[in-house]
């Protein structure tokens, strides 16, 4: 399956640990695996789609849908927890025959890349982790609502009313794009089934222990808007005093979507921190 004008949110499909996966897989160079967010009706492309070619530049850039989201099969009975999620995506480089990759994760996919670098360090060369989940912290009201969101276009609009801090980019034709999105056969109920109400337990059930988050080695970019209303700015804060090889990059004017709202700056970003990577590989994993 390739990716096709009249939907671009399809690329490829390949079986990983056992469940039929949809990513997209561009460019060439190092490995660049990209974990997309939780909002309702997300796809990899969605999230991804104004800095993928740019970064697929200088890197093969790998961007699945994780299961319960997108256009990656929802297998009957399938859990939706951080230890299916990390043997999607570590069953994922096994299958395209990955050993070592870049990961960067936005905000729930953080969490994921978070703990995928921390059980399996030896498959991360270098972390980014924008916006992202992975420390305790009280959840927001926007997390709430994302979290709790229940199709209408309405409610879309006002959920995305929480995302960017330019609120120009919140036209009534995306929201009801982004609505339609959610209610394709097979969403709504993977993404009501996950995150239900009392939903701090998920924010803690995200969380990786702060030894194991102190204990990384790997050169770590933490990328943040600073007017962000969904994940705090204090989660990267957090990350970047715990996590010894890392620095921190905050976007004034910028809400939850860096890679929308400041994407060629974000995207410059990654891969000059990506391509420092050549000249500090003998202290790397």
């Amino acid at each position: 399956m390739s990716a096709t004008a009249s939907n671009p949110e399809i690329g490829h499909s390949i079986e990983a640990a056992g469940i039929r996966t949809n990513y997209h897989d561009l460019g060439s160079g190092h490995p660049l695996l990209m974990i997309h967010g939780s909002g309702p009706g997300v796809s990899a492309w969605a999230n991804w789609r104004l800095v993928m070619p740019e970064l697929a530049k200088q890197a093969r850039v790998i961007a699945p849908d994780m299961v319960g989201f997108g256009f990656t099969d929802r297998p009957a009975g399938q859990r939706y927890d951080m230890d299916s999620w990390v043997r999607q995506a570590v069953g994922l480089l096994d299958a395209l025959g990955i050993e070592k990759t870049d990961l960067v994760g936005n905000s729930f996919g953080g969490a994921l890349a978070l703990a995928l670098a921390i059980r399996h360090p030896q498959r991360v060369r270098r972390l980014v982790l924008m916006g992202s989940v992975g420390v305790h912290f009280p959840i927001t009201q926007g997390l709430d609502a994302v979290w709790g969101y229940t199709p209408s276009v309405q409610n879309m609009r006002a959920i995305m009313g929480y995302f960017a801090f330019n609120q120009g980019l919140m036209s009534d034709d995306l929201a009801r794009m982004r609505y339609e999105a959610s209610i394709r056969p097979g969403f709504q109920e993977s993404f009501s089934a996950m995150f239900p109400a009392p939903r701090q337990r998920w924010v803690d059930a995200m969380a990786s222990r702060e030894d194991d988050i102190r204990a990384l080695p790997h050169q770590t970019l933490v990328v943040h808007g600073r007017d962000d209303q969904v994940i705090p700015l204090s989660t990267s804060l957090t990350l970047s005093s715990w996590i010894p090889r890392s620095q921190l990059h905050v976007y004034g004017q910028c809400g939850h979507w860096t890679q929308i709202e400041h994407a060629a700056r974000f995207a410059r970003l990654v891969g000059d921190f990506l391509a420092e990577a050549a000249t500090d590989e003998p202290h790397s994993l």
